[in-house]
């Protein structure tokens, strides 16, 4: 295997002020307890998220994470886990994860910022809404398959499906 050496340039600014710059302009609940890391409060239409902004040094990437507000339990942890399977399939950025240590599902994406390069606030936000919009899409397949008891594919079948005109 190739060795490969990567020196990272200096920043002018934290990536995760950029983030906080963002949150401030547009009005976001945000908390901003440890310098690499930072919580945004977003009201969903089925959860209120909390999305976590990370900054990971040593890989120079600016992480996103969002837990559902849902704890897995050990007897339908196959079923999520086939759910999670099925649900990043439909993805094309980011992807769902059953956090072991909590047993919740979280969305998470990563936007890699090499050689000293900078989010924008652009990305930033597109970082945020992909995490919010995911979760919105699939938060009653997980629902479903918790609370009501049903299968992997039962519940991803019913939130994928759209209905065509009015009643």
């Amino acid at each position: 295997m190739t060795q490969l050496h990567i020196e990272g340039l200096d920043r002018n600014e934290h990536p995760l002020d950029i983030v906080e710059r963002l949150a401030s302009l547009r009005d976001w609940i945000f908390d901003r307890a440890e310098t690499d890391e930072m919580s945004v409060a977003v009201a969903g239409r089925w959860s209120d998220y909390h999305v976590a902004f990370t900054w990971i040094e040593d890989v120079e990437a600016l992480h996103v994470a969002s837990a559902f507000d849902l704890k897995v339990p050990a007897h339908r942890r196959t079923e999520i886990l086939t759910l999670i399977s099925l649900v990043n399939e439909q993805l094309w950025v980011g992807h769902f994860d059953l956090w072991s240590t909590d047993c919740v599902v979280m969305f998470r994406h990563s936007l890699l910022l090499t050689d000293g390069a900078a989010p924008t606030q652009s990305q930033c936000a597109m970082m945020l809404k992909s995490a919010v919009d995911a979760c919105e899409r699939y938060y009653q397949a997980f629902q479903f398959v918790l609370w009501a008891g049903k299968s992997a594919r039962e519940s991803l079948d019913a939130v994928l499906f759209e209905t065509e005109g009015e009643a």
